[in-house]
């Protein structure tokens, strides 16, 4: 993955293919323990969002690569007193080797990039959640041997999950079916990257009707219905996206084989029902522990070791 090295990820749509499909084999790789890269590397982490899969993640895959973690404090530095983006960037671009930076909006992220050397990575933003997806697709190929012509049908809210999984299927030619409420589309313009990227012969499908979305579907993935941010939200949103729960009715609609992934933290009863998340078909903690193994891959080749 040397062309990867010293290499930016703000968005899925920053890489090819085959890149995509480089990680994840990467990924595959060094959770099997075939390989096993060090480096003497500092990760840094600076988030303004609160966090578990991603801080826990990042930090202990670096520790696995040899490297140490700096978990920047926003509360705690001068970025809460105002200090200009530019200014922290151009600094922390000289003590650390890598930045993961999880923020509101996207924009903040691109200033970040702009004006620091080392590879910056997005964590998330309110746009995209691009880590969270390779660990996705690496959960998919695990369980089907392939992503090429699978289906995969996300339920919901139209969010940065929504927009990193138009991007991710389009890019190794998964299906994907986004399924919203009128007010809560994905932006126009992800869906036609997301068009203009993809394989051929790849169906990229936004619609109001749940039920059309899953019917024959491999992979039913939700996500919460206020994402952060939007917590004032959250009780009004609730009689609008009811129809859109996963629960066992819409997961019978599915291929019988169809997995049920949710990115977490999860709200039962809402976007997704307990029977579902701890049934049979929930690949939800195996999708959890990915972030670890794609995210490693990830450090690993911005980083080119």
């Amino acid at each position: 993955m040397a062309e990867l090295k010293g290499r930016d990820l703000l968005s899925l749509a920053d890489l090819t293919s085959e890149e995509v499909t480089a990680l994840l084999q990467l990924a595959a790789q060094l959770k099997s323990g075939q390989l096993k890269p060090q480096c003497n590397k500092v990760l840094g982490l600076l988030f303004y969002k609160a966090s578990t899969r991603t801080r826990v993640s990042f930090t202990v895959a670096m520790y696995q690569l040899g490297g140490q973690v700096i978990d920047l404090n926003t509360t705690t530095t001068q970025v809460s007193r105002g200090e200009p983006v530019e200014d922290t960037a151009r600094v922390l671009d000289r003590y650390l080797d890598i930045l993961s930076i999880r923020t509101f909006e996207q924009q903040q992220l691109e200033t970040f990039a702009h004006y620091a050397k080392i590879p910056v990575i997005n964590a998330l933003t309110d746009r995209e959640h691009p880590c969270q997806i390779l660990a996705d697709l690496l959960t998919v190929e695990e369980c089907f041997g392939k992503l090429k012509g699978l289906t995969l049908t996300y339920v919901g809210d139209g969010n940065n999950v929504a927009h990193s999984l138009l991007l991710g299927c389009a890019l190794v030619g998964m299906n994907v079916r986004i399924a919203t409420p009128a007010d809560f589309k994905p932006l126009t313009e992800i869906v036609e990257q997301a068009k203009a990227i993809a394989l051929p012969e790849t169906e990229i499908t936004v619609t109001e009707d749940p039920e059309a979305a899953a019917k024959g579907s491999h992979v039913i993935y939700t996500d919460v219905w206020a994402s952060m941010g939007q917590e004032s939200e959250a009780n009004s949103r609730i009689p609008i996206f009811q129809p859109y729960q996963v629960n066992e009715q819409l997961l019978s609609l599915a291929d019988p084989e169809a997995i049920v992934l949710h990115c977490l933290p999860a709200h039962r009863g809402e976007e997704i029902t307990t029977d579902v998340i701890e049934g049979s078909h929930s690949k939800v903690w195996d999708q959890a522990e990915n972030r670890m193994h794609a995210q490693k891959a990830l450090l690993a080749s911005l980083l080119g070791i």
